[in-house]
């Protein structure tokens, strides 16, 4: 499988990237043991979590997701230079244990690594803005990490141009480590936070790209067309705000594409957002076997011209 480079980060991943936010939520350890086991004998390389999936699911708190990776690490056999570890500090976990000051980020590393039963996180990002940090703080914690060999890049996640812009500049300023890799939100619905400045900046600085909500939510699996489809699934708050006219238009493309190729909506959606200018890997999830089937299809999905035409003209 052809891999790519992320950013100047020299880590080379495979073009799909698997989203651990179900671990410990919709897929259970067992299913989630079955599914990275899957992923990784399939060719694919690299896993991404956060220290709060997945604290939303009734009796979690966070970390849920983590420890489940490190247990799966553990018992695979897997040299853990084969797996590309991606895990993010910020969100809030309850009682103060939030954002991106030196103190928090220090303490939050060691319970990450602990729950990953690893000795260094591959990619350690910021999972928000922090409007109370100044930069050079961030950026001086995470420059101890990497010293310390606690952790081997360094990225963020919901930055929009000026801010990522800001701390760039701080880091060339101030002789310090650099966001590396950046994760936005991005799919063929959620195109205007990422497509214009923030994409060019990327493409200009080398910066490694990795979305998440590729599928928006799973709405551009097809699944959900209505507000009846919701009825029961864990997703309808997220996904009822696609349903209308552009959403509409968006699935009626991907219907025509799927149609043409023989592929499902969603490996159709997915290799729209391998093929964009920019973007090193999307982020997708799944919580059955028959899905990460499908997951792993969408890399081989090649899209014509016409068909690239068609999702654009359809998500503008």
């Amino acid at each position: 499988m052809e891999t790519r480079t992320l950013g100047r980060t020299g880590l080379s991943i495979a073009p799909l990237v698997f989203g651990g936010n179900v671990f410990g939520w919709t897929a259970d350890e067992k299913t989630s043991f079955q599914l990275l086991d899957g992923f990784v004998g399939a060719g694919f390389n690299a896993i991404d979590t956060a220290d709060v999936y997945s604290s939303w699911a009734p009796g979690n708190s966070g970390g849920e997701s983590e420890t489940i990776v490190g247990k799966w690490l553990k018992q695979s056999g897997r040299a853990r230079d084969e797996v590309v570890i991606v895990t993010k500090v910020g969100s809030d976990l309850g009682e103060g244990r939030k954002g991106l000051s030196e103190r928090w980020i220090l303490q939050a590393v060691e319970d990450s690594l602990r729950r990953l039963q690893t000795d260094h996180i591959d990619l350690y990002l910021s999972h928000w803005p922090d409007a109370q940090i100044r930069y050079d703080e961030t950026l001086g914690a995470y420059d101890k990490l990497l010293r310390q060999g606690k952790v081997r890049h360094v990225g963020a996640s919901n930055l929009n141009a000026s801010q990522l812009r800001a701390a760039l500049d701080v880091s060339a300023a101030n002789g310090l480590p650099r966001y590396d890799v950046l994760q936005p939100e991005y799919n063929l619905y959620d195109r205007a936070s990422f497509d214009g400045a923030l994409r060019n900046l990327c493409i200009t600085e080398e910066i490694g790209v990795i979305t998440y909500y590729s599928l928006a939510s799973g709405f551009l699996s097809g699944k959900y067309r209505s507000h009846k489809d919701l009825e029961g699934s864990v997703r309808g708050g997220g996904v009822g705000k696609y349903l209308d006219g552009r959403g509409m238009r968006i699935l009626g493309a991907l219907d025509e594409v799927a149609a043409e190729t023989g592929n499902t909506q969603a490996e159709i959606a997915l290799a729209w957002v391998m093929a964009r200018k920019g973007v090193t890997a999307p982020i997708a999830s799944a919580t059955s076997l028959t899905q990460l089937e499908s997951l792993v299809k969408s890399v081989a999905v090649s899209l014509s011209d016409e068909a690239c035409r068609l999702l654009n003209e359809a998500s503008e």
